[in-house]
């Protein structure tokens, strides 16, 4: 029997510095997430960064957090509630950290008999940090406790043309009314090494203005490549005018060069440039979370406009939008049917 993996990145159980402590733990000392040697990252993270860090994480995502729960937790299993209703494939929703445990996922799905799984990593690119944790995850708890299932991987989806449509209607839809200066793209941040460490050829990806325009196998696992050209196959659907859209990146760790430019620059750069009107959407993601709820939705507009910015229109993920199940529902029929995967 067929049965899907849905896999998101996770939350703490609750807004509060005692269940955010282990969840930045499991977080942070992912080798994938922290990639330093195992004891420097035990110093920095246990050492450090979780003296602090949880108090401070927790009042963020009590800004954000739901009656129901977790933004991402809720909006996660909304979106496999209306997915089940189009398949008649067992369905499980896991996360990479936290308490939804990949394990429990997996079990759900070997207890209903399935022994063929799609797993469907929630990430548009393909990013050591996220789409790459989730996978080596999977094969590791498949492989130790669950050996008769078989596993096929979703393949990074950042531009396939149904996936653009969709992500391109909903910034359409939120455009509506609002008469913006400019859009940003704003993707979750990694550091350069990270691109170079994902490079198979060793030598394409030099970050340097040219390498994400020439054609290589090394895109295939590129972040940096994949976030520009999910931008510009948005832009191509929406006809938008180059010199209104641009690219940033959102969140990073001080003491280390991260991706640029960086999103909170951009927020202080703009208005001095004549942008007073911006929307923000945040591709990298397609469920809502703490990064695009409180440092973007909220912590953006208050630094945009400080920075003498005016109009501010953050743009929700896809969520559990109706469009989006449809696409996801389709590939896995595929799936199912045929064992085409997306392109």
């Amino acid at each position: 029997m067929k049965g899907v993996l849905l896999v998101n990145l996770g939350s703490p159980d609750s807004p509060t510095a005692k269940d955010v402590k282990p969840y930045l733990d499991e977080f942070l000392m992912d080798e994938r997430v922290i990639d330093v040697p195992n004891w420097l990252r035990n110093i920095l993270v246990r050492g450090i960064i979780l003296q602090t860090r949880p108090k401070k994480s927790a009042e963020a995502y009590a800004k954000i957090w739901w009656e129901e729960g977790s933004p991402l937790i809720v909006i996660s299993e909304r979106f496999t509630e209306k997915l089940k209703e189009h398949s008649d494939m067992p369905i499980a929703l896991g996360m990479r950290y936290g308490s939804m445990t990949i394990k429990n996922a997996l079990k759900e799905l070997n207890d209903k008999g399935v022994d063929e799984v799609l797993l469907v990593p929630l990430y548009p690119h393909y990013a050591m940090s996220s789409y790459e944790t989730v996978v080596v995850k999977v094969m590791e708890e498949q492989e130790r406790f669950f050996p008769d299932i078989k596993l096929t991987t979703l393949p990074p989806f950042y531009k396939n043309p149904e996936y653009i449509r969709v992500l391109s209607e909903k910034i359409a839809e939120s455009l509506e009314g609002f008469d913006y200066d400019h859009i940003l793209f704003s993707y979750h941040g990694i550091p350069e090494r990270h691109i170079r460490k994902s490079d198979p050829t060793r030598f394409h990806c030099k970050i340097d203005g040219k390498c994400c325009q020439t054609n290589s196998v090394a895109h295939n696992t590129c972040y940096r490549h994949q976030c520009f050209d999910t931008t510009e196959s948005v832009k191509a659907y929406l006809n938008l005018p180059a010199d209104k859209v641009s690219n940033s990146f959102q969140s990073r760790l001080p003491n280390d060069p991260w991706l640029k430019p960086y999103t909170d620059f951009e927020f202080e750069r703009f208005p001095k440039e004549g942008i007073k009107n911006l929307a923000v959407i945040t591709p990298a993601f397609v469920a809502d979370c703490l990064e695009t709820l409180e440092e973007i939705a909220m912590e953006g507009q208050h630094q945009f406009q400080e920075a003498g910015g005016e109009g501010y229109k953050h743009i929700p993920c896809l969520n559990e939008s109706d469009s989006w199940v449809k696409v996801m529902a389709t590939w896995i029929k595929d799936w199912k049917e045929t064992g085409a995967l997306p392109a």
